[in-house]
C-alpha cells in the first residue's frame, strides 16, 4: 500500500513539475516575445527619428539654397539698378548739356536777329577745317557733314568766293539772289531754316543740298560755273 502511494506521489510530483515547466516556458516565451516587440518598437522609433532628421536636413538645405538664391537675385538686381541709374544719369547730363547749348544758341540767334546777324555757329569744327575761319570754316564743316570729302572744299571755296565772297548778306540787286550761295530768290533758303537771312549755316546747308542735287559735288558745280559763268 505504501509502495502504491509512493508511486502516485511520484507521478503527481512529475505532473506538477511538468506543469511548472510548461508555465515557466510560457512565461519565458511571453517575456521573449515582449522583449522582441520592445526591440522592434525601439528599432521603428530609431528609424523614424533618422527619417525625421534626414527630412529636417533636407529642408535646411533647401532653405539655405533658397536664401542663397535670394541673395544672388538681390545682388544682381542691385547691380542692374546701379547700371541703369548710371545710364540715366549720363543721359540726363547729356540732355542738360544739350539744353544749355541750345539755350545759348537760341539766345545768340535772337540777338543776331535783332542786330541783323550773323547767327554764330555752335557746332564743333573738325581739325581738317581749322585753317579756315568764319563762314568758310562753317562751310568746310557742313560740307564734310553732308558727305563730301575734304578735297572738295577748294572747289566750294572758289565757287562761293566768286558768288558772294562768303558774305551771308550779299545781295544781287538786279536778280534778287541772296546770301552765300546766291539763292534765287533768297527765300528759297527758308526750306533750310526760318533764319535764312541772318544765319550763314542755314544758307550753307541749303547751298550744299542744291549742289548735291544738281551737280553731285562742289567740284562739279565749280566746273559748270567756270564753263557758263554761273551755277
Amino acid at each position: 500500500m505504501d509502495r502504491l502511494w509512493s508511486r502516485v506521489g511520484m507521478r503527481t510530483a512529475s505532473v506538477g513539475l511538468l506543469l511548472a515547466g510548461l508555465a515557466g516556458g510560457v512565461y519565458v516565451g511571453q517575456a521573449g516575445s515582449d522583449q522582441q516587440r520592445d526591440a522592434s518598437s525601439s528599432m521603428y522609433d530609431v528609424r523614424e527619428d533618422v527619417s525625421e532628421m534626414q527630412l529636417l536636413k533636407q529642408r535646411q538645405s533647401e532653405h539655405a539654397a533658397a536664401r542663397a538664391w535670394q541673395r544672388q537675385a538681390e545682388g544682381d538686381a542691385a547691380e542692374q539698378a546701379a547700371v541703369e541709374a548710371k545710364a540715366v544719369a549720363a543721359k540726363a547730363h547729356k540732355l542738360q548739356v544739350k539744353a544749355k547749348a541750345q539755350k545759348k544758341a537760341d539766345a545768340a540767334a535772337k540777338k543776331a536777329k535783332a542786330n541783323g546777324g550773323p547767327v554764330p555757329y555752335s557746332g564743333p569744327i573738325p581739325s581738317s577745317c581749322n585753317e579756315y575761319s568764319g563762314s568758310r570754316a562753317i562751310g568746310c564743316t557742313l560740307m564734310l557733314n553732308t558727305g563730301f570729302k575734304i578735297d572738295q572744299f577748294p572747289c566750294l571755296d572758289k565757287l562761293w568766293k566768286k558768288e558772294s565772297g562768303w558774305n551771308y548778306k550779299a545781295e544781287n540787286k538786279g536778280s534778287g539772289a541772296y546770301g552765300i550761295p546766291q539763292a534765287l530768290p533768297g527765300k528759297k533758303m527758308s526750306s533750310a531754316g526760318a533764319d535764312w537771312k541772318t544765319n550763314p549755316a542755314t544758307q550753307i546747308k541749303w547751298g550744299l543740298g542744291y549742289i548735291k542735287g544738281k551737280y553731285d559735288t562742289p567740284c562739279g558745280a565749280w566746273s559748270h560755273s567756270e564753263s557758263v559763268g554761273s551755277y
